[in-house]
């Protein structure tokens, strides 16, 4: 069978919920990808764990997939990130230059404060917020993917996530999207 021409290629851009897998099946507590897309022959290109939010892409070109997902592509991911502290210049200067992990230093991400915090919907359910630890809005963007890497990276500079919203993959954001809602781009 030939490989699909991108001209024909089906690209999906989806606002997951939080709860949901990057999978169609549902898994013990946490809802599958059918509960929202009924589209045969669709994939997702990337992961974004059940307790994370945002933008999630799916297509069936195989070529179009492993562009986006695969790291040796270097594919910008964007992130919204809320905190628990306030960032300071180093703490945001460590994610600029890069964090050492566990399985070793991450690449040089964009980071910078959203202040004003981004226009998000609420979540349910809600987080946890203490009343004497102020929160804080971070942009985030990498070009790896490494399990949990966000939350693990905030967490390295002294920031617990509390929440996390991924807004954009390369030139696909969450524009015009609603959570659990999806829409087809157009020349994918």
């Amino acid at each position: 069978m030939n490989a699909p021409s991108l001209s024909s290629s089906r690209l999906i851009r989806f606002n997951k919920p939080y709860g949901v897998l990057s999978q169609f099946t549902p898994e013990g507590r946490w809802r599958g990808l059918k509960d929202f897309i009924d589209l045969p022959g669709v994939y997702v290109a990337g992961r974004l764990d059940a307790d994370s939010e945002g933008l999630l892409l799916l297509t069936d070109d195989g070529k179009l997939q492993a562009r986006i997902a695969d790291p040796r592509f270097k594919m910008e991911k964007t992130y919204w990130v809320q905190v628990e502290g306030v960032p300071t210049d180093e703490a945001l200067a460590a994610l600029r230059n890069g964090v050492q992990l566990n399985d070793g230093p991450t690449r040089p991400a964009r980071a910078r404060r959203l202040d004003p915090p981004p226009a998000v919907w609420n979540r349910e359910p809600p987080i946890r917020e203490r009343k004497l630890i102020p929160t804080a809005w971070l942009e985030l963007a990498i070009s790896e993917g490494r399990n949990r890497q966000v939350r693990r990276m905030t967490a390295a500079v002294g920031l617990p996530t509390l929440r996390l919203i991924r807004a954009a993959i390369g030139p696909y954001t969450l524009d015009g999207l609603a959570p659990g809602t999806w829409r087809e781009q157009s020349g994918g």
